[in-house]
């Protein structure tokens, strides 16, 4: 089970369109059903549609897309060609987050929840050391881990640092009962 992000595919057809030449037919055949994949979700996520009728609708826009792939697959361009190749090779994986509950069309949330670690990469060069990278791993799971149960980051790590100090055990990072 796999899902390949939209908003990864939508830039990959605008920059088609962007380049232009026999790769701009791609990317106009290939934006309108993405835009319609997001509008559909839209529609779902707000309660709008339910997931039956989300699969109907985009029924069409599965074939359209399709099509338009695999007329980019006998592009002259070579680079449009692979790319084609490539999405047509893991189609079924552009439509997961139709059939499964929880999954999203987007992997906009993992993105968010790592731009700390990217961030954090950039402006400090990296590691330059094992130790350094599991305490860079470790440090960063905790605070997104803490983050997103809406939990202070500086009052977990002090009372860390106080149960560390006193031989007594760490306080939880899942809570109980979670």
């Amino acid at each position: 089970m796999r899902q390949l992000c939209w908003a990864h595919l939508k830039r990959d057809f605008q920059k088609w369109l962007d380049r232009g030449g026999e790769g701009l037919a791609i990317g106009h055949a290939g934006l309108e059903p993405v835009k319609q994949v997001f509008t559909l979700w839209r529609d779902f996520r707000q309660g709008l549609i339910d997931r039956p009728v989300l699969r109907a609708r985009l029924e069409p826009v599965c074939i359209e897309l399709h099509a338009a792939l695999e007329a980019g697959h006998n592009c002259a361009d070579k680079r449009v060609r692979r790319f084609c190749q490539n999405i047509l090779d893991v189609y079924p994986a552009l439509w997961t987050f139709a059939r499964v509950e929880g999954v999203e069309p987007t992997n906009n949330h993992a993105e968010r929840t790592l731009r700390l670690a990217v961030i954090w990469r950039k402006i400090s060069f990296g590691n330059h050391s094992e130790a350094g990278c599991r305490f860079t791993e470790r440090i960063l799971t905790v605070v997104q881990t803490l983050r997103l149960q809406k939990r202070n980051v500086v009052n977990y790590l002090e009372q860390t640092l106080a149960a560390c100090r006193a031989g007594q055990s760490i306080p939880a990072l899942i809570p109980t009962g979670a």
